[in-house]
């Protein structure tokens, strides 16, 4: 699991107003980087778009040091490839625990308790094992909201994970920070 914040800050939790605008520049910078790295044929993020994006991300400040209305699984077996998505969802308060199988996953979702679910969709277990953990967690009737994170934003894409019970699917950084935190905000 990840060692960071286990609380989601406004800018009231603040005695310096620094510390709040270092946070949400940590968030602006995580994500302009992701959205650089992962779509080469925009030759530069509309930082516009992705400073709205983490200012409309106000999350509320959980109560418990632990609680699991900050904690995000993330499942995918080379989590590296995430780094800087992480790191801009951490500058506003969430936690996560990383998973590299769907087994693992599975095990993990069986003793704890988590806000949102990230999954990519191809791993060394198959080609759309996102769909095989997703349909596997329906199945034991949870309920966590589930975003598939993988390289197509196709309406193709959105339309199966929601028949398939997920609440979305993208390959791009913004929107999944924007759909994650709506999900976040809307369950704490």
């Amino acid at each position: 699991m990840s060692a960071h914040s286990s609380q989601l800050y406004a800018p009231s939790d603040f005695r310096n107003e620094d510390n709040y605008v270092r946070m949400q520049l940590t968030a602006v910078a995580s994500l302009t980087a992701a959205t650089a790295r992962s779509d080469a044929a925009t030759p530069e993020p509309d930082i516009k778009q992705i400073v709205d994006a983490v200012r409309q991300a106000q999350p509320t400040r959980s109560q418990e040091p632990e609680d699991w209305r900050t904690l995000v699984l993330w499942v995918d077996d080379r989590p590296d490839n995430n780094v800087y998505e992480r790191r801009a969802f951490e500058a506003v308060g969430l936690r996560f625990t990383l998973a590299h199988s769907t087994k693992e996953a599975l095990d993990l979702l069986d003793r704890n308790r988590y806000a949102a679910i990230i999954s990519d969709m191809g791993r060394r277990e198959g080609p759309r094992e996102g769909y095989v953990l997703l349909d596997a967690v329906r199945r034991q009737s949870n309920q966590t909201p589930f975003f598939i994170y993988a390289g197509s934003s196709s309406e193709e894409h959105k339309q199966e994970a929601s028949t398939h019970g997920g609440q979305g699917s993208t390959g791009n950084p913004q929107e999944l920070f924007r759909l994650v935190m709506k999900a976040v905000v809307t369950r704490g």
